[in-house]
Parts: C-alpha cells; structure tokens; sequence
C-alpha cells in the first residue's frame, strides 16, 4: 500500500490541485464531445428535412409534367411526348424511392408503404392508359383524368408523411437535447461537489500538520518544554517537527543550565553577602571601635545596600523555584472560591491595614489543581492588588464557569497597567512605570510566577482592557481547564 507520508508538502499539494483539474477537465470534455454530437444530429437531421422537402416537392412537379405529357400523347401521338412521360415517370420515381428511404427509420401512421405502393399502382394505371386505339381513346381519357387525380392527392399525403417525418426527428432531437442538457449538468454539478469534497479534504488534511507545527512553535514560544513533539504527515513536514523536538531539547537543556545557573550563583553570593552584612552590623554595634556620624551614615547606606541585594537574590531563587515546582503538579478536586477564602483569610492583615474590602462573588466551582501551588499564583495577584490599590478601595474576585472551564477574575481600583507596559507585565524582574507611591519598590516576579503556575495547570492568565465604567484598575483573568460541567 502507497503511503502518503513518504511525499513532500508541496508534492501532496501539487498532487491534490492536479486531481482537482483533472476532475474539472474531464468533466468538460465529456460536455464537449457531448454537445457536438447534439450539434452533428441536429445539422444532419436539418439536411435531411431538406432534402426530404426537394425530393417531395420534385415529385409533385415531375407529377405535372407526366399528366401534361399524357394528354398531349393522346391527342398528338407523339413518341417524343410518351418520351417525356417515361422520364417524368422515372424522376418521379427516383424521389418517390428518396421519400421512401428518408421515412424508413420514422414511425409514421401506416409505415409510409402503402402511400408508394399506391403510387405506383397508379403508375402502372396511367401506363395502360396511354396504349390503344382510336375507339377506347374517350374512355382512356377518363380514366386518365381519374388516375392523375388520385396520383395528385397521393403526392399531397406523401407530403404530409414528409411533414410528420421531419416533425418527429424534430421531437426526437429535441428530446436528446433536453436529455443530453440533464446529464451534462448533472455531471457537471457530479463534477463541481466531488471537486469541491477533493479540495476541502485536501485543505483539511494538509491543514493538520500546520496546525501541529503552529501549535509545537507557540508551545516553545510559551516554555512548555517537558512536552515532546511528534510531526505526522509528509515528509518535510516531518522532517520540520525533528528540528523543532531538536530546539526544544535544546532549549530544556539551557533552561537547566541557567536554572543551575541561578541556583549557583545565588547560593554562592548568599554566603559572602551575610558574612558582609555581619561585618556591617559589627560596625554598627561599635565592637571595632566607636563610629562617628559620617561613619554611621557609611554603615547604615551598607546595611540597606546589601538587604536590599540580598531581598534581590531571595526573589531570584524564589523566581527559580517557582518555575522548577510548576512542573511538578499534584491535581485534586478543590472548590475555588474556598481556595481564594483561604489566601484572603492568610493576608488579612495586609488588607485590613489598608482599610481595603476585599470580596468573593460566584459559586462554587470545583477543579483539578494543585491547591498550593494555585492557592500560590492566587496570592500573588490578591497581594499585588493590595499593594496597588488606594487606601478604602476594593478589590473583587469572581468565580465563574464556562463550558469545561472556570474563569478567576480579580479586579481591583489602583492606578491599573500603562499601555506601554500591558505586553511586558508577565515578564520577569519587569516593573511598569505606575508604581504605589507609599510601597517600595517591587522585584516584578510575582506577576511571572503566577503566570507560571497558572500555564502549568494548561490554563492562562490575561490582563483585559479596563471597562468603560471603572475610572481605573487591573483587570486580571484565570481561566482553568478540567472543570466537570455542572
């Protein structure tokens, strides 16, 4: 069996637009050869009514002549005019036989023998006629006159066995014309689906590995590293999928690297940075002698420097954590809205000192999820809401469910994200420009952690638009998968 995966992306496109011609091509071919046959018959059966008509018209002229000769033959004797009769006669023969042949193949009231057949008895009558002597010459002229007359109304009804003749090809032509008109659009309609069956299952066939290589790209672009990728479809695009499973062991492999990075160095400045920050305190404390005040403001500038420095260090090894612990889940049911009681409940005092109203709206949702490391990423946003919002402000969590997912709003009344920032907030160590005038600064990993834990739950986190109504505020969303519908 030929299998498909052993051809190339632009083969199995240039195969499919082939087949999809072909299809097309052929059925307009078959119209064509079926029109000019329609065509052929049409102008045959044309030809034929005229030549029938002549033939049917020469008779009844041929007819005439044959009776004025045999008059003129009874009066005058004349052989030339017997001469004239026989080859009257003949003639109108001739296109009694063409009338004969020409209405063979045409169902006609009597089969269109009897008509000539009679016409020739007359003939033979009119023949008789023409030889006797003087005494029978009266009698012969009536039964001439009589003869003529029926050879006269003989012609009239061939001519109207002519007519039906030509009215029935035509009624048969018209026939095949309606017949062969149904069958071409029916092929070409056959034709127009199967093309268009072909071109939507191609399209959908080859649209499949590009959404995989679409999918595999923004998974790399995203971090999720620990998923493998696995290319089907043809060649190149296999070919594609094993260069981006290689970038992706790769980037998995510098990921390590900086996450031992990290580690190292953190650990390793951990270690002269408290025994520098002892040595501050020493001298603060006066044990290597007393200090005097340009002294102690040198200390003191010491002492805020390195915890400030060390403060630095903790976020980064936290940071390091945080993205290291996200791939290790530990998924039950948990009710959202008592997970996010939970952490407000745990900074309670933050809020409070504040005089901030914190509330939970929506109902309970259950989900599966790691409760610490969700119940984490929630208190990171609840947190950086706190330290964003005025003195009396609220801020809102709500919980709701859509088909398969649960939404976790989290919205607050601070001064909200700039513009220039919204692209950067999930960013690490990333500080926007609106900062709380009475905090210090922060670190910008709280945002980026949560945003970690949240996309290893295969949920995501966004910062929306503020609404039209609310004068200012952050506006963040959770959206969370294996919900099981209420």
């Amino acid at each position: 069996m030929l299998s498909l995966d052993r051809f190339s992306f632009h083969q199995l496109l240039l195969v499919a637009f082939l087949l999809i011609a072909g299809l097309l091509s052929a059925a307009s071919l078959r119209g064509l050869f079926t029109i000019e046959a329609l065509i052929t018959q049409s102008s045959d059966g044309a030809q034929q009514a005229v030549s029938l008509s002549a033939a049917a018209q020469r008779l009844a002229e041929r007819s005439v002549t044959m009776e004025r000769a045999a008059r003129q033959y009874l009066v005058l004797d004349d052989p030339l005019l017997r001469q004239r009769f026989d080859e009257a006669a003949k003639e109108a023969a001739d296109a009694l036989n063409q009338l004969a042949a020409g209405t063979r193949d045409v169902e006609l009231p009597d089969g269109g023998q009897s008509l000539a057949a009679a016409w020739h008895r007359t003939l033979q009558t009119l023949r008789r006629q023409l030889s006797g002597d003087a005494e029978t010459l009266r009698d012969r002229e009536q039964t001439l006159t009589s003869a003529f007359r029926d050879l006269g109304q003989l012609n009239i009804e061939l001519a109207d066995q002519v007519r039906l003749a030509t009215e029935s090809r035509n009624a048969a032509l018209l026939e095949r014309l309606e017949s062969g008109r149904a069958e071409l659009a029916r092929q070409i309609v056959a034709a127009i689906a199967v093309a268009v069956g072909l071109a939507l299952a191609f399209g959908i066939w080859l649209a499949r590995p590009l959404k995989r290589l679409e999918a595999a790209i923004v998974g790399l672009g995203e971090n999720r590293l620990d998923q493998a990728i696995d290319m089907r479809g043809p060649a190149d695009v296999r070919q594609l999928g094993r260069r981006l499973e290689w970038l992706r062991l790769r980037l998995a492999e510098l990921d390590d690297d900086k996450a031992r990075f990290l580690r190292h160095v953190s650990h390793e400045l951990k270690t002269p940075l408290a025994a520098l920050r002892e040595g501050v305190a020493l001298l603060e404390d006066g044990v290597t002698g007393t200090l005097n005040e340009p002294q102690r403001e040198v200390a003191r500038i010491l002492r805020q420097n390195t915890a400030v420095l060390q403060g630095q260090i903790e976020d980064l090894l936290r940071f390091n954590t945080a993205a290291f612990d996200a791939r290790r889940l530990v998924r039950r049911p948990v009710e959202l809205t008592a997970l996010i009681a939970e952490q407000i409940e745990a900074q309670k005092l933050q809020w409070q000192a504040r005089k901030l109203k914190v509330t939970v709206t929506g109902w309970p949702i259950q989900a599966e999820v790691d409760a610490e490391k969700l119940g984490t990423a929630l208190g990171n946003l609840l947190s950086n809401a706190i330290r964003f919002s005025p003195i009396g402000g609220s801020i809102v969590f709500t919980v709701s469910q859509w088909p398969g997912r649960a939404r976790i709003d989290v919205i607050d009344e601070g001064p909200g994200v700039a513009a220039a920032d919204r692209a950067r907030v999930f960013e690490p160590f990333f500080r926007g420009e609106r900062q709380p005038p009475d905090a210090p600064r922060g670190s910008g990993i709280g945002l980026s952690i949560v945003q970690e834990l949240v996309r290893a739950h295969d949920g995501q986190i966004d910062l929306l638009m503020p609404d039209e109504n609310a004068a200012s505020g952050a506006h963040f969303r959770i959206e969370l998968p294996h919900v099981p519908v209420r």
